[in-house]
Protein backbone atom coordinates (compact mmCIF):
# COMPACT_ATOMS: atom_id res chain seq x y z
CA UNK A 1 0.00 0.00 0.00
CA UNK A 2 1.78 2.88 -1.24
CA UNK A 3 0.86 6.03 1.45
CA UNK A 4 0.48 9.44 0.09
CA UNK A 5 0.14 13.26 1.20
CA UNK A 6 -2.39 15.01 -0.90
CA UNK A 7 -4.89 17.65 -1.33
CA UNK A 8 -8.50 16.72 -0.71
CA UNK A 9 -11.21 19.41 -2.40
CA UNK A 10 -13.95 20.88 -0.58
CA UNK A 11 -16.08 23.90 -0.78
CA UNK A 12 -18.49 24.95 -2.88
CA UNK A 13 -17.74 25.54 -6.69
CA UNK A 14 -16.02 28.06 -7.92
CA UNK A 15 -14.86 28.47 -4.20
CA UNK A 16 -12.31 25.15 -3.61
CA UNK A 17 -10.71 24.74 -0.13
CA UNK A 18 -8.55 22.14 0.12
CA UNK A 19 -7.68 19.65 3.42
CA UNK A 20 -4.00 17.60 3.09
CA UNK A 21 -4.85 14.38 3.98
CA UNK A 22 -2.89 11.29 4.30
CA UNK A 23 -4.40 8.45 1.76
CA UNK A 24 -4.03 5.51 0.21
CA UNK A 25 -2.64 6.42 -3.81
CA UNK A 26 -5.67 4.11 -5.00
CA UNK A 27 -8.37 6.11 -3.25
CA UNK A 28 -10.17 8.59 -5.05
CA UNK A 29 -9.51 12.20 -4.65
CA UNK A 30 -12.39 13.06 -2.38
CA UNK A 31 -12.81 9.78 -1.11
CA UNK A 32 -11.66 7.72 1.68
CA UNK A 33 -8.17 8.82 3.71
CA UNK A 34 -6.05 7.77 6.64
CA UNK A 35 -5.82 11.07 8.71
CA UNK A 36 -6.35 15.01 8.23
CA UNK A 37 -2.98 16.89 8.92
CA UNK A 38 -4.22 20.43 7.43
CA UNK A 39 -6.07 23.05 5.23
CA UNK A 40 -5.22 25.24 2.66
CA UNK A 41 -7.18 28.18 0.85
CA UNK A 42 -5.86 29.52 -1.95
CA UNK A 43 -8.82 32.32 -2.29
CA UNK A 44 -7.93 34.10 0.95
CA UNK A 45 -5.27 37.06 0.43
CA UNK A 46 -2.79 36.06 1.47
CA UNK A 47 -3.41 32.24 0.98
CA UNK A 48 -4.06 30.35 4.70
CA UNK A 49 -1.99 27.11 5.20
CA UNK A 50 -2.64 25.09 8.52
CA UNK A 51 -0.50 21.93 8.73
CA UNK A 52 0.55 20.16 11.66
CA UNK A 53 3.95 19.46 11.06
CA UNK A 54 4.34 16.91 13.94
CA UNK A 55 2.03 14.29 12.58
CA UNK A 56 3.10 15.04 8.81
CA UNK A 57 6.85 14.54 9.89
CA UNK A 58 5.51 11.61 11.61
CA UNK A 59 3.81 10.23 8.36
CA UNK A 60 7.02 11.13 6.16
CA UNK A 61 9.41 9.37 8.23
CA UNK A 62 6.97 6.20 7.64
CA UNK A 63 7.22 6.41 4.05
CA UNK A 64 4.55 8.94 2.97
CA UNK A 65 5.24 10.72 -0.43
CA UNK A 66 3.65 14.09 -0.72
CA UNK A 67 2.46 15.15 -4.32
CA UNK A 68 4.26 18.08 -5.91
CA UNK A 69 1.56 20.64 -4.30
CA UNK A 70 1.62 19.82 -1.38
CA UNK A 71 5.36 19.19 -1.01
CA UNK A 72 5.60 22.79 -2.14
CA UNK A 73 2.68 23.97 0.97
CA UNK A 74 5.37 21.99 3.09
CA UNK A 75 8.49 23.91 2.02
CA UNK A 76 5.90 27.07 3.23
CA UNK A 77 5.36 25.65 6.44
CA UNK A 78 8.92 24.59 7.91
CA UNK A 79 7.84 20.62 7.78
CA UNK A 80 10.13 19.75 4.69
CA UNK A 81 13.43 21.07 5.85
CA UNK A 82 12.54 19.72 9.63
CA UNK A 83 12.40 16.12 7.76
CA UNK A 84 15.35 16.75 5.01
CA UNK A 85 17.57 17.56 8.19
CA UNK A 86 16.39 14.67 10.02
CA UNK A 87 17.07 12.52 7.01
CA UNK A 88 20.68 10.65 6.66
CA UNK A 89 22.32 11.89 3.57
CA UNK A 90 23.42 9.65 0.61
CA UNK A 91 26.47 8.65 -0.38
CA UNK A 92 27.00 8.64 -4.06
CA UNK A 93 26.95 5.03 -4.66
CA UNK A 94 23.68 5.14 -2.68
CA UNK A 95 22.38 7.44 -4.87
CA UNK A 96 23.13 6.11 -8.17
CA UNK A 97 22.87 2.23 -6.99
CA UNK A 98 19.42 0.98 -9.02
CA UNK A 99 18.78 -1.43 -11.36
CA UNK A 100 20.54 -0.90 -14.71
CA UNK A 101 21.75 2.26 -13.75
CA UNK A 102 26.16 2.80 -13.45
CA UNK A 103 27.51 3.44 -9.62
CA UNK A 104 28.37 6.95 -10.66
CA UNK A 105 27.03 9.10 -13.27
CA UNK A 106 28.33 9.00 -16.99
CA UNK A 107 30.79 10.78 -18.18
CA UNK A 108 29.74 13.37 -21.41
CA UNK A 109 30.68 12.49 -24.53
CA UNK A 110 33.56 13.59 -25.50
CA UNK A 111 33.85 17.01 -28.15
CA UNK A 112 33.22 16.60 -31.93
CA UNK A 113 35.90 16.99 -34.02
CA UNK A 114 36.62 19.29 -36.91
CA UNK A 115 35.42 17.66 -40.13
CA UNK A 116 38.34 16.73 -42.19
CA UNK A 117 38.39 19.19 -44.58
CA UNK A 118 38.87 22.01 -41.72
CA UNK A 119 41.27 19.55 -40.42
CA UNK A 120 43.94 19.58 -43.20
CA UNK A 121 43.04 23.24 -43.89
CA UNK A 122 44.75 24.07 -40.51
CA UNK A 123 47.03 21.28 -40.57
CA UNK A 124 48.58 23.15 -43.74
CA UNK A 125 48.52 26.58 -43.07
CA UNK A 126 50.17 26.07 -40.18
CA UNK A 127 53.02 24.14 -41.94
CA UNK A 128 53.77 26.65 -44.25
CA UNK A 129 54.13 29.34 -41.20
CA UNK A 130 56.66 27.13 -39.94
CA UNK A 131 58.12 26.45 -43.44
CA UNK A 132 58.22 29.96 -44.67
CA UNK A 133 61.39 32.13 -43.56
CA UNK A 134 60.04 35.42 -41.78
CA UNK A 135 61.09 38.57 -44.05
CA UNK A 136 64.00 39.67 -41.54
CA UNK A 137 65.20 36.42 -42.15
CA UNK A 138 65.05 36.64 -45.62
CA UNK A 139 67.36 40.03 -45.48
CA UNK A 140 69.94 38.12 -43.25
CA UNK A 141 69.75 35.58 -45.96
CA UNK A 142 70.59 37.64 -48.73
CA UNK A 143 73.49 39.69 -47.03
CA UNK A 144 75.12 36.34 -46.76
CA UNK A 145 74.60 35.02 -50.16
CA UNK A 146 76.56 38.31 -51.20
CA UNK A 147 79.47 38.35 -49.40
Amino acid sequence: MTVKLRLMRMGKKKQPTYRVVVADSRSPRDGRFIEAVGTYEPRMDPSTIEIDNDRVLGWLAKGAQPTETVRKLLVVSGAWERFESTRPSKTVSQRYARPGRATAPAKKAPAKKAPAKVAAAKATASNKAAVAPSPAEAAEGDVEAES
